[in-house]
């Protein structure tokens, strides 16, 4: 199975890739982390990246492709869940060409669709433990009560105008990503919107359907 998450800021990416990956024994790429362990790693590309990132410089999209490129390869082109790639059309068309080229061409691209007003509700309720990175939902999910006040902070990204902010981003960066794969025939639309379990039997259902329809398609 060979998945991409799509979705904005606060859409649930993350929730529903540990979800994907407990059910179906995928791994989770996360160009983000990729960055960070090849840095910490001191490999060849991490190096390079090390400079850019130092300098305060963006990391190009084609060393974000090398790493990427670099661990589907490590996984056999099969079982992983894509989360922060492609970014954009030159990156999915890059994608495309790479797992084509190795007869691993994606499954489906799931996107996840959330109203801006439910984000702006996630991310501006949201607190995260500053030791241990642990996040909170003052609302649905508070910190517990004997934990210290002084170690709960908010993202100033997550404040409401940083998140509309990012959303229109967002909208003007990613959604074209989106329409390429439309075009491509792989984008599959589910509602981020309810239960994290509601979600995921959507997710669940939207990727089986969409498996189905490629058997068919094959015969």
């Amino acid at each position: 199975m060979r998945l991409v998450l799509f979705g904005p800021p606060g859409a649930g990416k993350g929730t529903q890739s540990l979800l994907l990956k407990d059910r179906f024994g995928l791994d989770i790429i996360s160009t983000g982390n990729l960055i960070r362990t090849a840095i910490a790693e001191e490999t060849a590309l991490g190096n390079v990246a090390k400079e850019l990132v130092h300098a305060g410089q963006l990391v190009p999209d084609e060393l974000v492709r090398d790493l990427a490129n670099e661990s589907m390869a490590d996984h056999m082109f099969d079982r992983f869940i894509l989360d922060g790639y492609p970014r954009t059309t030159t990156q999915a068309t890059w994608l495309q060409d790479f797992l084509h080229a190795y007869k691993s061409p994606l499954e489906a691209v799931i996107s996840l669709k959330v109203s801006d007003q439910v984000i702006v509700d996630r991310l501006s309720n949201r607190r995260i433990n500053r030791v241990t990175g642990e996040s909170y939902h003052l609302i649905y999910h508070p910190p517990p009560a004997d934990l210290d006040p002084d170690l709960i902070i908010r993202r100033k990204d997550d404040a409401p105008e940083s998140v509309l902010a990012r959303l229109e981003t967002y909208r003007r960066e990613t959604q074209p990503v989106e329409e390429y794969f439309r075009s491509e025939g792989v984008l599959v639309e589910v509602s981020g919107e309810g239960h994290v379990d509601e979600i995921f039997e959507r997710v669940l259902a939207s990727v089986e359907r969409f498996a189905e329809l490629e058997l068919v398609s094959a015969v």
